[in-house]
């Protein structure tokens, strides 16, 4: 470390840094779903210096770790790549028993099986008629074995009738049974189809005496967060699709800022206040019950399905409740937040004032913390014998990776591979969780705070640092408190940065994730604004250098604050939404319905979607935008993006446009990391009149930068 005495004076902004921009995806990998076989730990891995291709891994009893999957020869010589597309987001592409496992190829969307030794994968389902015309996500193998218990969209457009209740373009969401023998490869009619009928289906998983089928379902206008089902019916592959067994939730759901679309199943809870109740996470237990989490009490909290005759009795795992979230927003496939050791007991994750830890719940019902570093927790499954959990886990100075817990001993040990240290832990920003108010009413809203940090400069006395206000996507997301080394390219360089859970954030309850609803583009972009003039008043940050960027929804706040507001010098757009109208009428059908709670009801709200448009006000536009746009987004289609640049230069606006081909909803290719955050910083270096340390290229074509 550089003594007081020589570090040299450079202004914020300016700082040299040994965290480039390379250096994010030079060996990096992100860590997804985590699945136990025998005595093995598989997980999955995406490589942005593989083009961005999720890798599945295997660590066997010995401690020996391999890639799974081989890296040539895909279809159409594309790399193996274990990635679904349904839902657009995806999620639990991929399975695994005794050493064989199934997977979703990126390239045709169709299910592979790779058994252990084998040189090559063999296709499992049919060809679609329409290349990636038939999807599959969240498949796990029956207890006998012969079959794929599976999600399956379908984009073929067979039965897209009114006769069939499906919307006339829209996809169809269906549970399925594939054989796992691959026979229905050139047998399309061996597919069985288990559950048709809602608009979406989820988590599929069969008990362990193999007799029973339970599942998610929910209906348009809900997300599963707002209201789902559990379902359960007799597991018969050969019988016909079933509608099953409420066993908790609702099929009442948010059609606008108004409440419920509806008066709710009868057999399910409609959640305090008829807001409606999201269950999530089912798994059975060896005794024939059903772990779940539901927030009917305002929180996610487990619970416990037992049959009793006809009828099942639901029990809350934790009688006096959790104050937390053991659950979170299913943008995705293959969550798992409770795990059951073999004892009865359960490790939970759970959520509460913006971090994430793991917590024992013993078998009479009392929870504790676990004491450990985590801060982030996404996956939670039981361990080989049953003792311990496989996790993945992340802290302040480590990135999510895959760890082994034992919650009787309290040091977990790291199954994944830790790539080589960028820096030491002083160039670390720790986060700072801060509670502001919000300018509306008694209101208050929530972030984390990271400041400038680099051990080798000093900052001119007198000098405050800029500001980047990011904001997640979701919007019913959350700020991530473990290390990410895309956030300490910033502090490391001279920026303060904070990463806002405004309302409607996840992680806490469900009133404050509720607090958006009807108020997307109004309390969000409130939050963020105060947020930046709460630091500044503090004396943390300089008034006059505040900017905001964010990505998806986060890219819509941003394009809403510099219409809206005038906090803000300048922002940045990653795939963000500018015309809500467009993105109501053209986006897919897992968001297609998911406005009407944050804005309206399309098309009777039209007004209000026009109001809070940015491309709408384009009059109100006069600071610095850089926008960036993966060119296959069929989430935020480039339009949105093409539209707002296009309306910038017709007003004169400095601004820059960076599109890349081959991205679609987030970048995963090295390259376009590298360049996005580059671009960035030399847009802010042009806009705050400072020259970032080393070589970045200009933005080709710039506008008035």
């Amino acid at each position: 470390m550089t003594a007081a005495s020589e570090r040299p004076t450079l202004r914020y902004g300016t700082w040299p840094s040994p965290i480039t921009a390379a250096s994010l995806v030079e060996g990096a990998t992100r860590v997804g779903e985590v699945r136990v076989d025998g005595e093995d730990v598989w997980w999955s891995e995406g490589r942005p210096s593989e083009g961005g291709r999720n890798q599945l891994v295997r660590r066997d009893a010995s401690g020996d770790v391999a890639d799974a999957l081989p890296a040539a020869g895909g279809v159409d010589g594309t790399p193996w790549n274990a990635r679904t597309q349904v839902h657009e987001y995806g999620g639990a592409a991929w399975c695994v028993r005794d050493g064989v496992v199934w997977f979703s190829h990126w390239a045709d969307q169709r299910i592979w099986r790779l058994d252990a030794g084998a040189a090559e994968p063999v296709p499992v389902t049919p060809a679609p008629s329409r290349p990636r015309g038939l999807r599959y996500a969240d498949a796990e193998v029956s207890p006998d074995g012969r079959w794929l218990v599976a999600v399956r969209e379908s984009h073929d457009g067979d039965g897209e009738t009114a006769e069939s209740g499906v919307v006339a373009g829209e996809a169809r969401n269906e549970i399925v049974a594939v054989p796992a023998d691959g026979s229905a490869a050139d047998e399309p009619a061996a597919v069985r189809v288990l559950v048709s009928g809602p608009d979406f289906v989820a988590a599929p998983t069969v008990s362990a005496d193999g007799n029973r089928l339970a599942w998610i379902a929910w209906d348009h206008p809900a997300m599963p967060w707002d209201a789902t089902q559990l379902r359960v019916a007799a597991f018969d592959p050969l019988g016909g699709p079933v509608g099953g067994t409420v066993v908790a939730g609702s099929s009442s759901g948010p059609s606008g800022p108004g409440g419920p679309s509806g008066p709710g199943d009868p057999s399910g809870s409609d959640g305090p206040g008829g807001r409606g109740e999201s269950v999530i996470g089912p798994r059975w237990s060896a005794d024939g019950s059903l772990l779940f989490s539901s927030d009917r009490t305002g929180w996610w909290n487990p619970y416990r399905a037992r049959a009793a005759g006809d009828e099942w009795v639901v029990e809350q795992v934790v009688p006096d409740g959790i104050v937390g979230e053991v659950g979170g927003p299913a943008w995705v496939f293959g969550g798992r937040w409770l795990a059951e050791l073999a004892d009865g007991r359960i490790v939970a994750s759970c959520s509460r004032g913006g971090s994430t830890g793991l917590v024992l719940i013993e078998r009479h019902g009392v929870e504790r913390p676990l004491d450990l570093a985590f801060t982030e927790v996404s996956q939670v499954v039981t361990a080989p014998g049953g003792e311990a959990v496989v996790v993945v886990a992340g802290t302040p100075t480590d990135e999510p990776a895959v760890w082994l817990v034992d919650p009787d001993h309290h040091s977990p040990r790291r199954l994944s591979a830790e790539a080589p240290a960028v820096v030491g832990e002083e160039w670390i920003s720790r986060p700072e969780p801060i509670t502001f108010p919000t300018g509306d009413g008694g209101a208050t809203a929530h972030a984390l705070l990271y400041r400038p940090t680099n051990p080798g400069i000093d900052a001119p006395a007198g000098e405050k640092p800029p500001l980047l206000v990011m904001i997640h996507g979701g919007p019913t997301s959350a700020a991530r408190p473990s290390l990410s080394l895309a956030k300490q390219f910033w502090t490391s360089r001279g920026f303060a940065v904070v990463d806002v859970d405004y309302r409607g954030s996840t992680g806490y309850g469900r009133p404050y994730r509720d607090a958006l609803r009807g108020q997307w583009g109004v309390a969000d972009v409130e939050d963020c604004m105060a947020a930046a003039r709460y630091l500044a008043a503090e004396g943390i940050v300089d008034p006059a250098r505040l900017a905001i960027r964010g990505g998806s929804a986060g890219g819509y706040t941003t394009l809403a604050a510099l219409a809206f507001g005038d906090v803000f010098a300048a922002g940045a757009s990653h795939y963000g939404v500018a015309d809500l109208g467009a993105l109501a009428r053209e986006t897919h059908k897992f968001e297609s319905r998911y406005l009407d709670g944050l804005v309206g009801p399309w098309p009777e709200a039209a007004a209000v979607y026009e109001a809070r448009s940015p491309i709408s006000h384009t009059d109100g536009f006069d600071r610095p935008l850089i926008v960036f746009q993966g060119l296959e987004d069929e989430v935020v289609p480039p339009n949105q993006a093409e539209a707002i640049v296009a309306a910038l230069a017709a007003k004169g606006v400095p601004h820059a446009y960076v599109p890349f081909a081959g991205e679609q909803h987030g970048f995963r290719q090295a390259a376009n990391i590298v360049r996005a955050l580059e671009a960035e910083l030399w847009f802010y270096g042009r806009v705050f009149g400072f020259d970032p340390a080393g070589h970045i290229e200009p933005v080709a074509g710039a506008v008035g930068l």
